[in-house]
């Protein structure tokens, strides 16, 4: 008798929001029940996982196979390559075997994530990998309801745009639209606190870090900010 062929697992990518655990969705909730499963982005360094913080509350780590993946923070090719083949490779080992995956990532998995590369690469490698995502409520949208900001009404134009060095391109985006929220300001705030001021819109932003979690913090006088050091998760709001 020919032993029968397992069916492959699925890849879900889950977004688990911006931080608060209370603002998952109800399908993220049932998944993460339901999957033998959960990966999750680990820091190479200790620290613990933000997007496992948000979601320990409805996850037995006892009664599920924990499934940390390292994401790699350089630019070299090579070392990006080989990371990303070995996260890959770990995701594999239980698909084929039939076991379900749910890959919780915080805010959407189609918007900014790591989800999205590895969703990309599963399907190169392994295309008959079924892949799902499931949305989830991203950084901004917790932003604009914490600060008590409107990002768009009418005709209103918003963009989400990450925060980089290119000061031209930044203040493009400004003068362009009505909303924008830089994610990733971080690391170029002394640049934005300037540009801001040159515009005279630097009563017009605010920045938060870790929004809607326990570790939230918001600023309303950025210019508080000059010369600070921030977490990575951190966004400026500017609403004209």
């Amino acid at each position: 008798m020919e032993a029968t062929a397992v069916k492959t697992g699925t890849l879900y990518g889950v977004g688990v929001g911006p931080g608060d655990p209370e603002l998952i969705t109800v399908k993220a909730f049932r998944l993460m029940k339901e999957c033998a499963v959960i990966a999750y982005p680990r820091k190479r360094m200790g620290g613990k996982s933000y997007a496992l913080e948000i979601v320990e509350l409805y996850v037995n780590t006892n009664e599920k196979e924990m499934l940390g993946l390292v994401f790699p923070m350089t630019k070299d090719k090579a070392a990006l390559d080989r990371e990303w083949n070995k996260t890959v490779t770990l995701c594999y080992e239980h698909l084929k075997e039939g076991r379900d995956i749910v890959f919780v990532t915080e805010g959407d998995p189609n918007l900014y994530s790591t989800f999205i590369h590895m969703a990309r690469l599963m399907q190169e490698l392994h295309p008959e990998v079924p892949i799902r995502s499931v949305p989830g409520i991203s950084s901004f949208l917790g932003a604009a309801a914490r600060l008590g900001i409107h990002l768009a009404d009418g005709d209103e134009q918003v963009a989400i745009v990450p925060a980089t060095e290119d000061r031209d391109a930044m203040k493009k985006a400004i003068i362009e639209h009505d909303t924008v929220i830089f994610i990733k300001v971080a690391k170029v705030i002394d640049m934005m606190i300037d540009l801001l001021e040159e515009l005279d819109l630097a009563d017009k932003a605010s920045v938060v870090t870790k929004v809607t979690s326990p570790q939230e913090l918001i600023w309303r006088n950025v210019r508080e900010l000059k010369g600070q050091e921030l977490e990575y998760l951190t966004l400026m709001a500017v609403r004209k």
